[in-house]
């Protein structure tokens, strides 16, 4: 048994930790924000991904709010024309053993949070930095105070704290590409085609796109749509965006695709970051998952399923481990799921896979649980 402490009460944090008890680990969240809002909008959960939350025990949970939906489509943003299509739902759960579930990210964050006992979360806990020592971890948290542990996770995000603790200081890169996210309520659109599918209009080039599918039980439409932009200076990825300039950038878009946009009443607007692939991801008793270790944009919606998939691989590495066995099972964890999450994050930035009829087999039938360690 060992003792984790676990930066970032996200997705990949409250992940991990779900796992990490399934193979008999104490572990401990430390999230920053003093409580779980309910912002954002989108969580697009590719089968790869509900196959991992589902053998976690959140099968029952997510179904209650998630939407499911009938098709993957692409289609050509000019001129409508269906460029792929992807039978989903019950193809899905046949080929891969789960379906596609879009869901409200706080819906799912707070799935995750109710698998964990209150005493095993602490909100408002904000880590500024890790100091490595030989055989154990320490969090250094901005109040001061301090935590050892056996092993320490990383799973802060982008501008994760543990990343700089362990490699240095280095600046996520702006894409030059910004992004605005809406919803409304499915009734106002009705007689729109695919509202119950995950559909992609492709712009003439990679860095323009509306991707649209059902969230809320298919009650309401998530809208999210690129274009390119020269600079960006603000943090914070729920700013307040202009629908008009939305629907302005997509004006030269099928009249489909624009009544979608028309149905926006308002809109959040932020901009996509990377950063440089990681030569490795750990040092001595701490790691790091999801993005703290490989930041991807989101065009094949895989940043979410990745951490997932990070957080279930990790867990199986440290089956059975006691405190001596953490360094080599982060060195297993990382053989396992780098070549992966590199591919990923590279045809991610390419704005490539799925355009047109293709191969979904290596992203969406990847099983965390089974994959060779």
């Amino acid at each position: 048994m060992i003792n984790i402490g676990i930066c970032g009460g996200g997705i990949g944090g409250f992940g991990a930790a779900i796992a990490l008890r399934k193979f008999g680990h104490n572990v401990h969240v430390f999230e920053k924000a003093p409580q779980l809002n309910r912002i954002g909008a989108d969580i697009n959960l590719t089968p790869n991904a509900v196959f991992a939350l589902d053998q976690m025990g959140l099968g029952e949970y997510l179904r209650k709010t998630a939407a499911r939906p009938s098709f993957r489509i692409s289609r050509d943003g000019i001129t409508g024309e269906e460029t792929s299509r992807l039978v989903m739902s019950d193809s899905a759960q046949e080929k891969y053993g789960a379906p596609q579930l879009t869901i409200h990210r706080a819906d799912l964050l707070q799935s995750l949070r109710d698998q964990l006992p209150d005493e095993l979360v602490s909100l408002g806990a904000c880590v500024q930095s890790v100091k490595l020592e030989k055989d154990s971890s320490i969090i250094i948290f901005d109040d001061g105070s301090s935590k050892s542990f056996d092993l320490i996770i990383g799973a802060d995000g982008i501008h994760s704290a543990v990343r700089k603790s362990l490699f240095g200081a280095d600046d996520p890169v702006f894409t030059g590409i910004v992004s605005y996210r809406a919803v409304f309520d499915a009734n106002d659109a009705k007689g729109l085609p695919d509202l119950d599918s995950f559909t992609k209009w492709w712009g003439k080039t990679s860095d323009k796109q509306i991707v649209t599918f059902p969230l809320t039980l298919g009650e309401e439409i998530f809208v999210f749509a690129t274009t390119s932009q020269a600079d960006w200076t603000e943090e914070g990825w729920t700013l307040k965006g202009d629908v008009e300039e939305l629907r302005e950038a997509y004006k030269e878009f099928h009249p489909n695709a624009r009544a979608l946009l028309e149905n926006c009443k308002e809109v959040t607007k932020s901009a996509l970051y990377v950063r440089e692939a990681l030569p490795a991801w750990s040092e001595m008793n701490t790691t790091l998952l999801g993005d703290a270790a490989h930041p991807m944009v989101p065009f094949m919606a895989q940043g979410a399923c990745m951490a997932i998939e990070d957080a279930v691989v990790l867990a199986r590495c440290l089956e059975n481990a006691n405190r001596s066995d953490v360094k080599a099972a982060l060195i297993k964890y990382e053989a396992a799921r780098k070549p992966r999450t590199t591919k990923i994050q590279v045809s991610s930035l390419a704005n490539e896979w799925m355009k047109k009829e293709g191969n979904a087999d290596w992203v969406y039938g990847y099983n965390a649980w089974q994959v060779e360690l």
